[in-house]
């Protein structure tokens, strides 16, 4: 989605932004409150953000008539001009005006995968060309023709902050998934190769619905209410009922695979893994998940900072962030080729 109005000025970034430079562009509306100053003048404070961060925003005057006109999550056209306040860049507003979702495009408020959407997409479907049982390779099928579906599944994240938060998260780590079961799934005897790679590439679907990505990475009131892994099953078992011939026990067997992968109760698993592919994909998905967890994490350290990140709430620890040259001392090999004495 572009500006429809071909007069509309075009986006500046928050981290675009210097000190003394006048602004004219659209935000995010983060969070909004109306303050009074020591002289007890009223004004109205705005958190904006897009993609690439936050800034404070400030209006001082006619404060009453616009606290009405806009709302937090709403877009907003500001004008106005950065100039520092308490070690920070601060936007002394002039106008704020709000703009509907249509005039946007989403991409410029939210993360979004550095990975190219379309070629992940088509990348997992050649992966299902791989899936050699027709009654799994029909019900791949179904999803990949229902066009509502598609467009949720390559836009939605893969969790509100843990891992693959951004727009093509969910489609992001399902092929990474997706791949690690085909890399490591000749190591073992005994998998089902067609029910672990359909599993990895179903396993998260219900997320298109339990997450809201329209404005910011939040919960939809499913999400909250059911989760995605009930939302999964019946997503999954609506396909298989399009499908009169498939069999009971691959149903059950598929569905499975849904409820287990998240290991354990306390992880919102309503079944512990019981069958080999099971153990798999639950192992495989969690260390996706906490790999890109961390690697997210780690990017938001101060790159001149410490040798340790900031404490991590959800791994309950810190992690050590090593001199990729410095630390390490390479061996000396200036005299491998010399003649033996």
């Amino acid at each position: 989605m572009e500006f429809l109005d071909p007069g509309a000025p075009m986006k500046t970034y928050v981290n675009d932004i210097k000190e003394n430079e006048s602004v004219e562009s659209t935000f995010l509306v983060k969070e909004k409150a109306s303050g009074i100053t020591k002289m007890g003048s009223p004004y109205l404070k705005v958190k904006l953000g897009d993609r690439s961060g936050e800034m404070e925003g400030r209006f001082w005057n006619s404060t009453d008539a616009l606290a009405g006109s806009f709302q937090k999550d709403d877009f907003v056209l500001v004008r106005g001009r950065a100039v520092p306040f308490q070690e920070h860049l601060q936007l002394n507003l002039s106008h704020i005006q709000k703009v509907e979702a249509g005039e946007v495009n989403l991409y410029d408020f939210l993360p979004m995968t550095m990975n190219d959407v379309e070629a992940m997409f088509e990348s997992i479907k050649e992966l299902c060309a791989e899936v050699k049982d027709l009654h799994l390779s029909r019900l791949l099928q179904r999803f990949w023709e229902d066009e509502t579906f598609v467009r949720q599944f390559k836009t939605a994240p893969a969790s509100k902050w843990l891992h693959h938060t951004c727009l093509g998260g969910l489609l992001e780590h399902t092929l990474s998934l997706a791949r690690l079961v085909l890399r490591t799934i000749g190591h073992y005897e005994g998998l089902n190769k067609d029910l672990l790679l359909t599993g990895a590439i179903l396993h998260d679907l219900g997320k298109v619905t339990e997450l809201s990505y329209t404005r910011s990475f939040d919960y939809s009131d499913e999400g909250r209410l059911l989760g995605h892994i009930l939302l999964g099953i019946e997503m999954v078992e609506a396909k298989v009922q399009q499908l009169p011939d498939f069999p009971k026990h691959l149903s059950i067997l598929l569905k499975h695979l849904l409820l287990s992968h998240h290991g354990q109760a306390v992880w919102g698993s309503p079944k512990k893994p019981m069958t080999l592919e099971a153990v798999m994909l639950h192992y495989l998905d969690d260390m996706d998940a906490k790999l890109n967890g961390i690697q997210q994490f780690v990017k938001l350290q101060p790159q001149d900072g410490p040798r340790w990140t900031s404490y991590h709430r959800a791994f309950d620890q810190a992690y050590y962030l090593p001199d990729p040259w410095g630390s390490v001392e390479l061996p000396d090999k200036s005299g491998e080729n010399e003649p033996e004495k």
